[in-house]
């Protein structure tokens, strides 16, 4: 029967060409590109995730700060609270006049020790706001790649501070 003699040629020609172009394709793109894109894709996914372990350092940094500051003002409050306990005793002992001279140095010492706090306390948010400003312009150009500008990070900032 000529009919299937001639279609077996056919199919034959066509699964050979087929098989000639799934191959091609198979070598091109599955072992030449996907490769290559799936490179690309983890690059970028470690990439992000060093960026936001390095934001994290940042904050953790911040809170160190923070806690700093903290402790060294509640170390101001008892040097004040120890200095106007011991001038109170001698204010005890001393006659009238001495009182009232050892009141006026104590209300100078409390005034500029409570100055010298919030001088402490104002710098230290200054630096909070300062590092968390250029972490956070550092995470916007490494993960969007946009350049921020100081003065916006740091309203972002102020206002995430404002806010809690």
């Amino acid at each position: 029967m000529p009919q299937i003699a001639q279609i077996a040629d056919t199919y034959a020609s066509q699964i050979f060409w087929m098989l000639l172009t799934f191959g091609f394709v198979f070598f091109v793109i599955g072992q030449g590109m996907v490769p290559k894109v799936q490179a690309t894709a983890d690059a970028r996914d470690a990439k992000i995730t060093g960026d936001l372990d390095a934001a994290k350092a940042a904050f953790a940094r911040a809170d160190e700060a923070e806690a700093d500051y903290r402790a060294r003002d509640a170390e101001s409050r008892a040097a004040v609270q120890a200095t106007l306990a011991r001038a109170k005793a001698e204010a005890a002992k001393a006659a009238e006049g001495q009182l009232a001279a050892a009141d006026a140095e104590i209300a100078t010492q409390i005034g500029a020790a409570e100055a010298r706090i919030q001088a402490a306390s104002q710098a230290a948010m200054q630096e909070i706001e300062t590092v968390a400003a250029d972490a956070a312009r550092d995470m916007v150009v490494r993960i969007s790649g946009v350049q921020a500008s100081d003065e916006a990070a740091r309203n972002a900032v102020k206002a995430a501070l404002a806010h809690g």
